[in-house]
């Protein structure tokens, strides 16, 4: 039988590549910062906007006043699209093999510290994430990984226990935090060490996995 039922996945650096260069630097032309106080501010603040204890527009007006100045609301807009675009490049081979996983009747669902801004625009410019059983974005249950709770109403929404799910991140800290929580976990850094991670812990058939044949007619 086949221990993994459900197949959980980050989005960020996993679902999605690299953030892309020339969003950022739209970033910086929007606000006028230079490199530090952007990045500064950027990242100072993005755990409470994944987690939800700001909006987006909140977020931006944070980051903001970091620097010591105010954004207009035509600015924050446009920060907000720009950093949509920043993390709205599709990660191919991961996006094809979960829709592979569907097809053959595994569970997939995703699990992402992620913001409310963000999520409406990738829900809208992505149709295929239509296809996951869950999506749970943390800022909608204020949480984020690494903490347990998520991890936890993560596996009660795919309706699968804990020990039948593979989760799937970039970072070291979520991974430990996922088998704390008694699931299978795997770091995606890229595909090529990814593929061997999954031949490493013996879970390399979920990647040759078939769809479900139909029924066919008597």
């Amino acid at each position: 039988m086949n221990p993994i039922q459900a197949v959980l996945f980050d989005y960020g650096m996993v679902l999605s590549t690299s953030p892309d260069p020339a969003a950022w630097q739209r970033m910086r032309e929007i606000t006028g910062f230079d490199e530090a106080a952007l990045h500064g501010g950027y990242w100072g603040y993005r755990h409470p906007y994944d987690r939800g204890d700001l909006t987006g527009v909140a977020y931006w007006q944070q980051v903001a006043a970091s620097a010591g100045t105010t954004l207009t609301t035509d600015q924050i807009a446009r920060l907000l699209d720009a950093d949509l675009d920043l993390w709205a490049q599709p990660n191919k081979p991961m996006i094809e093999w979960a829709q592979r996983l569907q097809r053959a009747g595994i569970r997939t669902g995703i699990l992402s510290n992620i913001g409310d801004a963000m999520t409406e625009g990738l829900v809208k410019r992505f149709e295929w994430l239509g296809g996951f059983y869950n999506c749970t974005w943390s800022y909608t249950l204020r949480l984020a990984k690494p903490e347990l709770a998520i991890y936890h109403a993560a596996a009660k929404v795919l309706d699968t226990h804990a020990a039948q799910i593979l989760f799937i991140d970039d970072k070291p800290e979520n991974i430990h935090a996922a088998r704390e929580s008694g699931m299978h976990a795997i770091q995606y850094r890229d595909h090529t060490f990814f593929e061997q991670e999954m031949e490493t812990h013996g879970l390399s058939y979920l990647l040759l996995l078939s769809p479900v044949s139909e029924p066919t007619s008597p």
